[in-house]
């Protein structure tokens, strides 16, 4: 009996222990619950909160460049660019480099030079087309690789190709616009990098509605004033008279007078905007504004309007023409070198005699003759918003010799640029009214809503209606009988003036044998001018007078313009699109034909069509069809309504769209 307490004992003193053990447990336990909840509380909800958020870099596309009638001229569409973190990559830099070599077409040593950095940062290859991506993700897979990784970032494509380059400029790497309007508004389009948390779930899968509400914005758009077609229409003249005439460089502008908004401007040489960087910067230069040359008797118009508006010459005064006349000490010809005798101002004008020219300048004097040429915008920026526009170079009127009155009244001795001379024109065929040059018409939103627009800027008046309408008369007879016959356009009454200038030397001191400068600037039609056009050849091959070789370009440029202005205005009084659906379904040019020129066929437009369908519309028109991609037709090498010969090639471009099955 004595035993029980002593076996009671050891059994309590279990249970006491047990007891303690177990109080200094709930005591850690809370101890520790406290310490989580009040002292590292926030640093693990921080954690936790990482854990389930992602953090992604989204860069909005850059701001679309569109032509007045709405198509694309740039375009932006978001790329994987490939970069590496060097400390983090998981293979030796000479195999990641021989892998990856093939498939981003970068060099191999240089890969590996770039892996090689001690940096935890370096780009291998920007803005890699989605099936070169595809490529990369499968090698990280395939051979799990880590240190490589993606980063999304806007892509510049110029569908059209190398039309309006020097208009258009181009992007860099990081999204900045370097030339063109490109560079002048891209504080506008240019594309913004931003960092959005994404909501996920426990596997790192970002969570529906924190994706919806992590889009990156649209930037803000250009509508221009050019017309894709009439540019179209531009650039295949300008590539005949170039493989014809081989010249140095050529330039064609056309402008609307009355408002100023450029309706094309095209150069050569020019260059594709896509590969800017497969190009020298000379050809990146737009001549049409950067280009200074002497402009030749196309300036005469200048020198008649100033003497018509001061009343100091009637068209039908007589003057007296020897062939020469010496000014100064220096005896100018006439460009024949011939006499015509007894010459009324008209015909002066018509044939584009010298010495009549200088007998107007000399009655216009040093200090008027440059009032007139500065108040018709020579000598000063046009501000049309591209970038490298020259002023040009005139003379002082009060340092003028006798012989720098005599050069200037024929268009020697003085510097303009192509937009310059345009310019003045338009104001003759504007009814006297100097107006400024534009190029971009609207800034709009993303959701197409506009922000600005640029409203016509009448700058001055130059001369009176009633002279410009003598003027206009003046230049009429100069393609309808003179020198600019071959400028003619069937059909209308068209006006203008032929120059041919000698060209300079290199240096600017004296002239080249033998080297010219073609040109022909004009407007029409005469009783409501709709267009003015320059059209500047340098130093063409073989013949080089403005009158056989510009005038002729001048003529087959505006027999298109007039043809497709036309159309668009049927279409506008009839409200009907100029092109009709067949019956198979496919759209096709409009039977009626007779306003097309002989010879001729009319560009269909093809957008939005399955691949057999644009075919059949381009062989039924006479093009030959050439698709590239599959799907439904997102781009045409050629322009809508594009007036072209049979058998031209015609490229379409196809790319899938939601719900194709081709």
């Amino acid at each position: 009996m004595k035993t029980m307490p002593s076996m009671v004992k050891p059994a309590s003193r279990r249970v006491a222990v047990l007891l303690t053990l177990i109080m200094l447990a709930i005591l850690i336990l809370v101890a520790r619950i406290g310490w989580l909840q009040f002292v590292e509380g926030r640093r693990l909800a921080d954690r936790m909160k990482s854990q389930l958020r992602d953090t992604r870099i989204l860069q909005s596309p850059r701001g679309t460049i569109y032509d007045i009638n709405g198509r694309e001229l740039a375009i932006s569409s978001m790329r994987q660019s490939l970069y590496a973190d060097p400390q983090e990559l998981s293979l030796p830099p000479d195999e990641a480099a021989r892998l990856l070599a093939a498939i981003i077409d970068v060099d191999v040593d240089e890969i590996r030079e770039r892996l090689s950095i001690k940096g935890r940062f370096v780009w291998l290859r920007r803005t890699l087309e989605p099936e070169v991506t595809q490529k990369v993700r499968d090698l990280i897979k395939t051979k799990k690789i880590h240190g490589l990784h993606f980063l999304e970032e806007s892509k510049r494509y110029y569908p059209n190709g190398p039309f309006a380059s020097q208009v258009l400029g181009f992007v860099g790497t990081d999204d900045i616009g370097l030339d063109g309007v490109e560079m002048v508004y891209d504080k506008f389009m240019h594309g913004e990098i931003s960092r959005h948390v994404l909501e996920t779930d426990n596997q790192g899968v970002p969570i529906l509605q924190s994706v919806f509400q992590s889009q990156p914005r649209r930037e803000k758009s250009l509508v221009l004033t050019i017309d894709i077609t009439i540019q179209h229409i531009v650039e295949k003249t300008l590539d005949k008279v170039v493989a014809q005439s081989k010249p140095q460089g050529a330039s064609v502008i056309l402008m609307n007078p009355r408002t100023g908004a450029i309706l094309a401007m095209a150069n050569r040489p020019h260059y594709d905007p896509n590969f800017f960087y497969r190009y020298s910067p000379q050809e990146w230069k737009n001549r049409s504004l950067s280009f200074v040359y002497e402009p030749g008797s196309t300036f005469k118009t200048i020198i008649a309007a100033a003497a018509l508006q001061e009343g100091l010459v009637t068209p039908s005064e007589t003057f007296e023409d020897a062939g020469e006349i010496t000014a100064g000490g220096v005896t100018v010809h006439n460009w024949d070198s011939k006499g015509h005798g007894r010459v009324t101002f008209a015909d002066i004008t018509k044939y584009s005699i010298n010495t009549g020219f200088i007998q107007i300048g000399q009655r216009l004097g040093e200090e008027r003759l440059m009032r007139y040429t500065r108040n018709f915008g020579f000598g000063q920026a046009t501000d049309i918003s591209l970038p490298g526009e020259e002023y040009g170079l005139l003379f002082d009127p009060k340092r003028m010799t006798p012989s720098d009155l005599a050069s200037t009244s024929i268009g020697q001795g003085i510097a303009v640029t192509p937009l310059q001379l345009l310019t003045a024109l338009a104001a003759v065929a504007n009814e006297g009214v100097l107006v400024k040059p534009f190029i971009v018409k609207e800034i709009r939103n993303a959701d197409g809503t506009l922000v600005t627009e640029t409203p016509v800027k009448p700058v001055r008046q130059v001369i009176s209606p009633a002279t410009a309408r003598t003027l206009t008369n003046l230049l009429e007879k100069v393609v309808a009988e003179g020198g600019g016959a071959k400028a003619a356009v069937k059909g209308y009454r068209f006006v203008g003036k032929t120059g041919t200038a000698e060209k300079l030397k290199q240096g600017g001191v004296g002239y080249a044998e033998g080297r010219y400068i073609a040109s022909f600037a004009g407007y029409g039609p005469a009783e409501d001018p709709q267009v003015v056009a320059l059209v500047v050849i340098d130093d063409p091959v073989g013949a080089y007078y403005g009158g056989e070789v510009a005038a002729p370009v001048f003529s087959e440029i505006m027999t298109q313009v007039m043809w497709y202005l036309n159309m668009k205005q049927q279409a506008r009084e009839t409200g009907k699109h100029p092109i009709l659906p067949s019956q198979s379904g496919t759209r096709a040019i409009a039977s009626d034909q007779t306003m097309v020129p002989v010879g001729r066929i009319i560009v269909p437009d093809l957008l939005g069509q399955s691949i057999r369908q644009a075919g059949e519309t381009s062989n039924k028109a006479g093009l030959s069809f050439v698709p590239i991609g599959s799907g439904v037709a997102v781009h045409q090498s050629l322009p809508p309504f594009a007036v072209v010969e049979p058998n031209t090639e015609i490229t379409v471009t196809f790319e899938p769209r939601d719900g194709d099955g081709s």
